[in-house]
């Protein structure tokens, strides 16, 4: 954490560059530099809240707030009518979690640990969820892939919207299967999870929280301003923006603990981190994203071809490595391996 307390240099500098009028190449870096401590800053918060609100509330708090850069920076990507970058990154989003981060886990806590062991009950549920809800961000995209588009209407529109709306109402479904009705499957992990005493107050871990959101929503304007003026001048696509860029810049800090996690002999948290805030992105934030694009230009859910085969092998490769309760380095190459395959797939469109 030192080194992103550092890194909040650039905030300023970001400001001063954005007075002065810098082009938006470099406004983008300046700000992908400053949200990423901003993100750890936020995530800290949410943590020593957990210490007063308890595990179940914190947890969820964690898994809110862990999504909640990448929704702001998405927020603006709408408003700009980036639509492409805000679908790649809720696609990027899943698909960096379930194998950069879960494969990173699994490789730096292998090398420590030779072999480790997770609850299986719970990774099993979160797993399944997860796959279910993939296969229900696909349908829209396949129908549309395989119906002949003159058969298409403006009916179609209201497909996307209906989707978000069962999406939310399945998420609420799962909280209230998680903290109620099943609340024991989590018990153990949430214990795992809260251990130690606050070092913040409340008022100081709540004040952090909301001068953070503030601050990321400023830069997150000053990143997606820049998105256009970058791929132009370095030739990259809007795809590998969203899919590897931004998923990897407002979820750093998060990654950065799951590894550490994992390390600590702590997979339960780890996988948790990964597999839980995979589904958030679908169940939560990619049905947020829907209603509120209806606000400036109503936004399909429709991923193309490549995003959605990335999107099932990566959540049926995390079903398989998961599916036994124990984890080795071995398992955090291939998923690793998985990702690269699939980056640089996007880096060349």
């Amino acid at each position: 954490m030192k080194v992103l307390r550092y890194m909040l240099i650039f905030i300023p500098i970001s400001f001063i560059c954005k007075f002065l009028n810098v082009s938006p190449s470099i406004m983008f870096v300046l700000a992908a530099l400053s949200i990423v401590p901003l993100a750890g800053l936020m995530g800290e918060g949410t943590e020593e809240i957990s210490f007063y609100s308890g595990p179940k509330i914190g947890g969820f708090l964690n898994a809110t707030f862990g999504n909640a850069t990448e929704l702001i920076i998405s927020f603006f990507a709408l408003k700009e009518g980036l639509f492409e970058v805000v679908k790649s990154s809720i696609a990027g989003s899943v698909i960096g979690n379930v194998l950069l981060v879960l494969g990173a886990s699994m490789l730096f806590g292998g090398l420590k640990h030779k072999s480790q062991s997770f609850n299986k009950k719970v990774v099993e549920v979160s797993s399944s969820m997860l796959l279910f809800a993939v296969v229900g961000l696909c349908i829209p995209a396949l129908f549309t892939h395989t119906v002949d588009p003159e058969l298409l209407n403006t009916r179609y529109e209201g497909l996307s919207i209906f989707v978000a709306v069962v999406m939310i109402l399945i998420y609420i479904l799962s909280l209230v299967f998680s903290f109620f009705t099943h609340k024991h499957i989590y018990a153990s992990a949430n214990e795992e999870e809260n251990h130690g005493t606050a070092k913040w107050s409340l008022s100081k871990a709540i004040g952090v929280l909301i001068i953070s959101t503030v601050f990321i929503a400023i830069e997150s304007e000053f990143l997606v301003g820049g998105i256009e003026s970058l791929t132009e001048s370095l030739g990259l696509s809007e795809f590998f923006v969203g899919i590897i860029l931004i998923p990897i810049i407002g979820n750093a800090a998060e990654h950065s603990t799951a590894i550490i996690m994992a390390m600590k002999n702590k997979m339960d948290v780890a996988i948790e981190i990964a597999i839980g805030s995979s589904l958030q992105i679908i169940l939560f934030v990619a049905p947020v994203l829907i209603f509120l694009s209806l606000l400036f230009t109503p936004m399909s859910i429709v991923f193309n071809e490549f995003e959605l085969i990335a999107l099932i092998v990566a959540v049926l490769i995390a079903n398989r490595v998961s599916s036994d309760g124990e984890s080795n380095w071995l398992e955090g190459v291939q998923l690793l391996a998985v990702y690269l395959i699939i980056a640089a797939s996007f880096f060349i469109l």
